[in-house]
């Protein structure tokens, strides 16, 4: 399957939404460069997340070799430091699913900024080819059907609930989930790993 076309609708479908919510929210979203709360922590991206980056990175490489080996260089660092810790398979990056693993993924790394990020700048260096838990990181959104609203704790301070449920962001997590299905594998790693060849 070419991932292209079908990630490429899905990015236009959030950003759409992340357009919409922000411009609902307006000052109340505390979103903008340099805010690099949402850039610290490792979590879990699926494998669309992952072919992205790689994406992302192959036309890096062509269009700034130096910034795209700068990134390698950050990601081969935040491995060599969290790896021996990696609650998964280091060899290939992908997080184990056993309970075990999952309860240790929990604690892993919370505190490590993302290699992605531009420690001088603050600035996102993967920025169009980032997960699908960047792209809606701020607003407020469900992350299941029925799910109570979650935002960034920046974000909507002194909002009333009302005023936060006028700004959800709606996220076609049934559309992410077919294509994620979709791909032969569908196992989950973190940023870092992405990043390199």
């Amino acid at each position: 399957m070419d991932f292209k076309p079908n990630d490429a609708r899905l990015v236009q479908i959030v950003d759409s939404a992340l357009a919409d919510a922000g411009q609902r929210a307006g000052p109340w979203l505390a979103c903008r460069l340099g805010c690099t709360q949402c850039c610290h922590g490792a979590f879990a991206i699926n494998a669309l997340d992952a072919l992205r980056l790689r994406a992302g990175m192959h036309a890096l490489r062509g269009a700034q070799p130096a910034l795209a080996a700068a990134i390698e260089l950050r990601a081969h660092a935040w491995i060599k430091h969290h790896g021996p810790d990696f609650p998964g398979d280091l060899a290939s990056g992908r997080l184990g699913e056993s309970e075990a693993e999952r309860a240790r993924f929990e604690d892993f790394a919370n505190e490590a900024a993302c290699p992605a990020l531009d420690p001088a700048t603050g600035r996102c260096d993967v920025y169009a080819a980032r997960p699908m838990t960047c792209r809606v990181f701020g607003p407020p959104v469900r992350m299941g059907e029925g799910d109570a609203l979650g935002h960034c704790e920046l974000c909507f301070n002194g909002a009333s609930q009302a005023e936060v449920e006028q700004c959800e962001m709606a996220v076609p997590h049934q559309l992410e989930s077919d294509l994620v299905t979709e791909l032969a594998d569908a196992g989950e790693t973190v940023v870092a790993f992405a990043l390199m060849r």
